[in-house]
């Protein structure tokens, strides 16, 4: 595969160990120590996917994260020793598409590397999307609400689109892993319910009673039917 990771981890031996296995799978691997030289590679070289410790000196990968998706759609993998929800919803909201718990087998990251590669380059098909009072436009990638354009990170976009356009249709966490991530078996349905939470502070007039995205309870979620 023909692509280049930025991956940015302060522990020598695991930074050493994870770019020797994105290397046998094909990829070009730039290495940075911290988060300043992180971003300094990030915005010389461009990189097609950055993989991101949470836990880094000086600027940590949430802020790394965050100062990348003010400037790029590009996708982000956090590397994390933490697995609780919070530490989800926090990386999520920073804008990371996907995250993996150390200690990590190469195939897993190697794996959600290529998946978040082929959600980066799949194309959507053009045609406007209406879901309630929202304007969904796949080809600019932009939503509008009654009070204007919304701003989502690529995972909430690709998510509301996914929902927008099979209105009242249920869709099992796994399907949404699998439609919106780009697998099924190695995801965290946890994954899925935080970044629903995410999207509907943002696109619902009221979040704890939402209207657009509704929970079937014990299946999983669904638009409201047009």
């Amino acid at each position: 595969m023909d692509a280049t990771v930025l991956l940015v981890e302060d522990d020598a031996s695991v930074r050493e160990v994870t770019q020797l296995g994105l290397q046998r799978a094909g990829f070009t691997v730039l290495t940075a120590r911290d988060g300043q030289e992180g971003l300094s590679l990030f915005r010389s070289r461009r990189p097609d996917v950055v993989v991101l410790d949470v836990m880094l000196p000086g600027l940590d990968g949430l802020e790394v994260c965050r100062v990348i998706r003010q400037e790029s759609a590009v996708p982000v993998v956090m590397l994390t020793a933490l697995s609780g929800t919070v530490d989800v919803v926090v990386g999520l909201e920073a804008g990371a598409d996907d995250y993996v718990t150390k200690p990590f087998e190469m195939p897993e990251l190697v794996a959600r590397v290529r998946a978040a590669l082929r959600r980066a380059t799949r194309t959507s098909a053009s045609e406007v999307v209406t879901l309630g009072p929202l304007r969904i436009d796949p080809a600019a990638h932009t939503v509008a609400g009654p009070a204007g354009e919304i701003a989502l990170t690529p995972t909430e976009f690709r998510l509301l689109v996914e929902l927008a356009r099979r209105p009242g249709q249920v869709f099992t966490r796994e399907m949404l892993l699998e439609r919106v991530w780009g697998y099924g078996y190695l995801g965290d349905s946890r994954l899925v319910d935080v970044a629903v939470q995410r999207l509907r502070a943002k696109v619902e007039s009221d979040p704890s009673q939402p209207s657009l995205i509704r929970t079937v309870r014990g299946v999983g979620y669904r638009a409201a039917p047009r």
